[in-house]
């Protein structure tokens, strides 16, 4: 059982999810169809608005280490085993796109460490990270991703940033448990069963969360429901034996990669910004209002 004052002595490293906040931030600051520019035309209100959710965690989770984890495009290894595997995506906003390079540039100059590996997406860099480190630091995951909850255990939490400024939900065993009645590997075992409309897989036609979930507890795995299935209505075992192979590809869609190849240690990633090159960098991307948050 850890104690308080285990909590305070021990590292507690924050693994920001770049693209999350990123996407959040276009979207909050640019409904009003305002999209902030700098004199030269250069779109930033994406980045603005990122590291104001940046600090505002920084602020609210006190962590003595921060890294970035980010999607680099191209190809991954789950649409190469889906074809139709995030198909159905629409294009980022034009006034997005040059945003994507721009904020890793001003995360360097903070000094926080960038993280991402060609063909696997953000979340296999971050549950990667977040399992090697938590072996000597306690982990916060920053996340709009509830796909994330799979990766909680006694030392890695997860928050979930909700509508409206300085709104978090953090996830720990036991209010996942509160919550869902689930432990995190099933939210794997879920998803198998309900797909994800987001990432464009189906899962088992007509299974939804509801029956998903009363499965899911029951038999608590997949495999559990496979030797159970005999004993399944009728309706539901059809289903299932009709959408076999798509079930055990939804599973292996929906986990988070824990072997990803890259290596983050403790030292890489210590929470101390870099004043002089955080301001110059505010200073040519025109974010004075930030630069308080800096000094």
């Amino acid at each position: 059982m850890e104690t308080n004052s285990d909590l305070s002595t021990e590292p507690k490293v924050l693994i920001v999810d770049g693209m999350a906040l990123l996407f959040r931030a276009f979207y909050a600051t640019s409904y009003s169809g305002y999209i902030r520019k700098t004199s030269a035309g250069l779109p930033t209100n994406a980045v603005y608005g990122f590291i104001q959710y940046l600090f505002d965690a920084v602020k609210t989770f006190k962590p003595t280490h921060v890294v970035c984890c980010w999607d680099l495009g191209g190809t991954t290894i789950r649409a190469e085993l889906f074809d139709s595997y995030k198909a159905n995506r629409k294009a980022p906003p034009e006034e997005l796109i040059p945003q994507f390079e721009l904020v890793k540039e001003v995360v360097a100059e903070m000094g926080i460490l960038n993280l991402g590996v060609q063909g696997y997406e953000a979340d296999d860099c971050i549950g990667t990270v977040a399992k090697a480190i938590s072996e000597e630091a306690h982990v916060y995951i920053l996340t709009g991703d509830h796909d994330m909850l799979q990766l909680i255990s006694e030392r890695i939490h997860v928050i979930i940033m909700k509508k409206g400024k300085l709104n978090y939900l953090t996830y720990d065993l036991q209010v996942l448990w509160e919550e869902k009645q689930l432990h995190p590997y099933q939210i794997i075992e879920l998803k198998s069963f309900m797909g994800d409309t987001s990432d464009n897989y189906p899962g088992v036609r007509g299974i939804g969360e509801k029956t998903a979930l009363k499965l899911v507890q029951e038999y608590q795995t997949v495999e559990g429901v496979l030797d159970a299935l005999e004993s399944l209505p009728k309706g539901v075992r059809t289903k299932i034996e009709s959408d076999r192979d798509m079930l055990m590809l939804s599973k292996d869609l929906a986990t988070i990669r824990l072997d990803v190849p890259l290596t983050c240690s403790l030292e890489q990633c210590i929470w101390s910004i870099q004043k002089e090159a955080t301001i110059r960098k505010f200073d040519e991307l025109e974010f004075g209002g930030l630069i308080k948050i800096v000094i």
